[in-house]
């Protein structure tokens, strides 16, 4: 065996022992989408319209990215996450963004202590999640993509393009051997604290737009995440839908999503456990309310305002 192939094996060997058992899953690949909502409402509990599989499915056999973009609490991150391991088999990657994020903190860096011992060569070299994503074959979601830079958003692409990861410091080339590699996106068009995406970037990924669901979407939801007791009468239910609903019109800065429903309805029950109810009452979600819903102090009054509308409280 080469010195090149016994270094690149090396540092294949390293990623396996550090990152191989993270990515393991219990689901194998699934390449059909009526399959893969099933296995999202079944194993994810997750609602997850077919169109939207088979838009992410049909980019993955083209090799593209795909750009989830949608107001906060839709699902954009944990339905990614989940198409990414239904597809290739094994447990993505997340990669949450900021400003700092950089090509070293996700493809790879040299540990000091071992390039003072060895140089910076392949034995001090540290691979990051991305390109350990790419030698196992499993998908990466990219939290948030608008808080990166340009420059970050560019690398991605042009990883995704190629199929293959160039580190120039130890001159390898390690290349997809498979189609589990994939790239999601998500994002969030309206938040203020964030870059705009390049033309460039746009004309390259798949975008798939996410916004709150239906109310029968909402509440199948809401049921699959609160199925253990104590349960939610329809008098419960129908509350939290019409706060939800009316907040969301409303003028307050941080409106609830689905994940907000969910999370009102799970803190009721444990709530009404606590007191040792069978079910979920009106004053159990009213005691809830605020603690979930109240994200900026800016909003109580408003968020007060239709809890008292919606519970007479």
């Amino acid at each position: 065996m080469s010195g090149s192939m016994a270094a690149q094996d090396a540092i294949e060997a390293r990623v396996w022992d550090a990152y191989g058992s993270l990515v393991e899953s219990s689901v194998g690949r699934v390449r059909s989408p009526e399959a893969a909502v099933k296995l999202l409402e079944g194993r994810y509990r997750l609602v997850v319209d077919k169109r939207v599989v088979t838009l992410v499915y049909a980019a993955f056999l083209n090799g593209r990215p795909v750009l989830f973009e949608g107001p906060p609490g839709t699902g954009k991150t944990e339905i990614g996450e989940a198409l990414l391991e239904l597809w290739a088999g094994r447990k993505p990657f997340i990669l949450p963004c900021s400003e700092g994020y950089d090509e070293y903190k996700v493809i790879g860096d040299f540990h000091p202590q071992m390039a003072m011992k060895h140089g910076f060569n392949e034995e001090s070299f540290v691979p990051r999640p991305l390109l350990a994503a790419l030698i196992l074959d499993t998908g990466v979601l990219v939290d948030e993509v608008r808080r990166s830079s340009e420059e970050f958003q560019n690398m991605l692409l042009d990883i995704i393009d190629k199929r293959r990861i160039v580190v120039p410091e130890i001159r390898r080339v390690f290349r997809a051997r498979g189609t589990g590699f994939q790239l999601i996106m998500t994002s969030n068009p309206e938040d203020i604290a964030q870059n705009e995406l390049s033309d460039a970037f746009l004309r390259r990924v798949v975008r798939v737009k996410f916004d709150y669901p239906p109310r029968h979407v909402e509440e199948r939801i809401v049921r699959l995440r609160t199925e253990e007791r104590p349960l939610l009468g329809a008098e419960v239910m129908e509350v939290i839908m019409r706060v939800v609903e009316r907040l969301r019109t409303s003028n307050i800065s941080h409106k609830p999503g689905t994940s907000e429903s969910v999370a009102w309805a799970r803190m009721a029950q444990s709530i009404a456990s606590l007191k040792g109810r069978e079910r979920v009452s009106l004053e159990d979600l009213a005691e809830a309310a605020e603690a979930v819903l109240v994200k900026r102090v800016d909003d109580e009054e408003v968020v007060r305002e239709v809890l008292g509308e919606a519970l007479n409280v």
